[in-house]
């Protein structure tokens, strides 16, 4: 049963009953979504929220986690949305949400949103969508069903403007749409900087210049441009190393090949290093020359913002949201997506200029502190799970 507490009301005791939410997710990788939500589940204020999962495929570091939490977490497996097999999936989270009196149901991207909004919305209180990219991954037709399903939700969550003015663009009714920009835990950043045991511990000679790159091994991440860059950078730069850090989700195992196989093709195998899955991440930010977020394609970049966070100079490619955190010239540089020579130059821009370097970082790392805190982003998201209840229910659940 949902967790009650007793708050004092004009000197008498009320019954507070904690809002069930839902998480409807494609997997648990550790992705920049998959980071927000989980961001979120660790500080939703267990007095007024229980938290439930529910996911397509029970995939990624993040299910362990749950575990540990005891977080309830239900797998729904679909192979396609065109089978009897979805139907009867959605038939059964229907009958989970019944049964376990969800109130809100929160479901994240593409196949969260198409799977579970339309069962969600005929039973349950609160319905929200969330879309985090402008999706160039999607064919025509996806963003039409995803457009039809998502106009059965109370509300649309996005986290950039950007965002929110293509959805616009594109049919999404805007009244329904609300921007929440990801947040950042600071606290995790407050360490101080060791870029020698860095170095060290990647097998690398005290001073070697250090590029790093966070992010999924993913196509639209960009890679291919940033390995194309390695090769422009080699003769001018000829000591500068790129670490990729980041995991490989079981269906691209056969593009991180491919990945190793341009390097090589490019003649930098001896110069990028494939990390992979990294739990020090604000360490090897801090400890790096420089961070790139080389991506097609962004809403508001969790590694972008990490960066930032860590005090890295950063160079970012001018997609989505990305202009929305970082100024070119005062708090990072920004190139055009897919120009891999920019992306050199700017590279090599930082590398040469640590002066600039260090005040870009500087300024990165304020905007931080005062734009995207992780305090803010879960006031934010609380605040409208409650007027979302409100408007259902009547009134508010009571308020500190």
């Amino acid at each position: 049963m949902p967790r009650r507490d007793r708050r004092a009301t004009d000197g008498r005791e009320r019954r507070v009953t904690a809002a069930r939410i839902l998480n409807v997710v494609p997997t648990l990788m550790c992705g920049g979504t998959e980071h927000q939500f989980m961001t979120l589940s660790r500080r939703l204020d267990p007095a007024r929220f229980t938290l439930e999962f529910a996911c397509l495929r029970r995939w990624g570091p993040f299910v362990q986690e749950l575990a540990d939490r005891q977080i309830p977490l239900s797998e729904y497996r679909v192979a396609t949305f065109r089978s009897v097999q979805a139907i009867a999936q959605q038939a059964r989270l229907m009958r989970h949400i019944a049964r376990r009196r969800i109130q809100i149901v929160h479901a994240y991207n593409f196949y969260g949103n198409v799977f579970a909004v339309p069962p969600a919305r005929l039973v349950a209180p609160v319905v929200i969508a969330s879309i985090r990219d402008c999706a160039p991954y999607l064919t025509a037709m996806q963003k039409r069903v995803q457009r039809y399903a998502c106009q059965w939700a109370d509300c649309v969550l996005v986290n950039a403007e950007a965002v929110r003015d293509w959805l616009i663009a594109d049919g999404y009714d805007g009244s329904k749409i609300v921007v929440i920009g990801n947040g950042v835990d600071l606290t995790r950043f407050t360490g101080a900087p060791d870029p020698d045991g860095i170095r060290r511990a990647l097998g690398l000679p005290r001073g070697t210049p250090l590029v790093v790159v966070v992010s999924r091994i993913a196509r639209l991440k960009g890679l291919e441009p940033l390995l194309e860059a390695a090769a422009i950078l080699k003769a001018s730069h000829p000591d500068a190393r790129f670490l990729i850090a980041g995991e490989t989700a079981p269906n691209e195992t056969a593009y991180l090949e491919a990945l190793k196989c341009l390097a090589g093709e490019y003649g930098v195998t001896d110069r990028v290093i494939f990390a992979g899955f990294r739990a020090d991440i604000p360490g090897l930010l801090a400890g790096a020359d420089l961070s790139v977020m080389p991506s097609l394609n962004e809403a508001l970049s969790n590694v972008l913002l990490e960066s930032m966070a860590a005090g890295a100079p950063t160079v970012a490619t001018r997609v989505g949201g990305t202009p929305e955190a970082l100024a070119d010239g005062v708090s990072g540089l920004l190139v055009a997506s897919g120009d891999s020579r920019a992306l050199a130059e700017a590279i090599a821009r930082l590398l040469d200029d640590q002066r600039l370097a260090r005040r870009l970082g500087r300024a990165a790392r304020q905007v931080i502190e005062d734009r995207f805190s992780v305090d803010r982003m879960v006031r934010s998201t609380e605040q409208l799970y409650l007027e979302l209840l409100a408007r259902k229910r009547g009134a508010l659940p009571v308020s500190a």
